[in-house]
C-alpha cells in the first residue's frame, strides 16, 4: 500500500487485536487489487444500543485503481447480537473484497459492463437514518445514512436522484454508497402519500412501462 492504513476507535477503546484484523484483512485485499492506495475503518459504538443486533458499526472506505472507492458500512442490525466485533470486521472486509472482485472483473472486460446504477428516493426515515431507494426496473434497495456520500443525508427527500452502488447485506440488496445525482421533483397532495416525479432526464424506462400499463389496463 502506497498510504498507512487509518484505524478510528469511537466510544470505545481502542484495541490493538482488531488493528491487527484490519491489517491482515487489508492485505488479503491486495490479492484482488494491487494498487490499493488507501485504507480508513471506523469502528464505533453508537451512544444509543439497538434492541436486537450487535452494538458496533464498521465502516471502511477503501482507494484503490478502480473507478470508485468501495465504501462498506455494517450497521448494528446487520450482525447477530452475539457475534464479536472480530468477525464483524472480517465480514466488512470480505464485502469489500466482493466489490472489488466485481470492479476489477468489468475494467478488465470479464464482465459486462452495465450504466451507473441510479434511483430514486422513495422512503425516507429521517429520525432513524435510513431509507429506501427504487430502480428503474421497480426493485427497492435500503441504504442507511452512514453510506450517503459528503454526509449528504439531511439533503435527501422522496423523488431525489441518485447514483448507488449495491451489495448484499445479511437481510438482502442494500445500497453500500450513495451520491445524490439531482434534488427531487415531488407533488405532494392534500391527502395520501406523496407521488414521486423523476427529475427532467431521469431515464427510467421501468417507470415509464408501469405508467403505460396503468393506464391501459391489467393485461392489455
Amino acid at each position: 500500500m502506497d498510504r498507512p492504513i487509518e484505524v478510528t476507535f469511537r466510544n470505545l477503546p481502542r484495541s490493538g487485536a482488531i488493528e491487527g484484523v484490519v491489517r491482515r484483512e487489508t492485505l488479503k485485499l491486495e490479492r484482488y487489487a494491487p494498487k490499493i492506495v488507501g485504507c480508513r475503518v471506523a469502528i464505533e459504538r453508537p451512544q444509543r444500543f439497538p434492541r436486537q443486533g450487535n452494538a458496533h458499526r464498521v465502516r471502511l472506505f477503501i482507494t484503490a485503481a478502480t473507478r470508485r472507492p468501495v465504501v462498506v458500512t455494517r450497521e448494528p442490525l446487520d450482525s447477530d447480537m452475539h457475534e464479536d466485533l472480530r468477525s464483524i470486521v472480517i465480514g466488512a472486509f470480505k464485502a469489500a473484497r466482493r466489490q472489488l472482485q466485481s470492479m476489477i472483473q468489468q475494467q478488465r472486460g470479464d464482465a459486462k459492463l452495465r450504466p451507473e446504477p441510479r434511483a430514486l428516493v422513495v422512503r425516507l426515515f429521517p429520525q432513524e437514518g435510513y431509507g429506501f431507494l427504487k430502480t428503474p426496473d421497480g426493485r427497492e434497495v435500503y441504504f442507511h445514512r452512514h453510506s450517503v456520500l459528503h454526509d449528504d443525508f439531511e439533503r435527501l427527500a422522496v423523488g431525489t436522484e441518485v447514483r448507488f452502488e449495491e451489495s448484499e447485506g445479511d437481510k438482502g440488496p442494500q445500497a453500500s454508497t450513495v451520491q445524490v445525482v439531482n434534488k427531487p421533483g415531488i407533488r405532494l397532495p392534500a391527502a395520501g402519500p406523496a407521488s414521486v416525479v423523476p427529475p427532467r432526464g431521469w431515464e427510467d424506462t421501468g417507470f415509464r412501462r408501469g405508467r403505460r400499463r396503468a393506464k391501459r389496463g391489467p393485461g392489455l
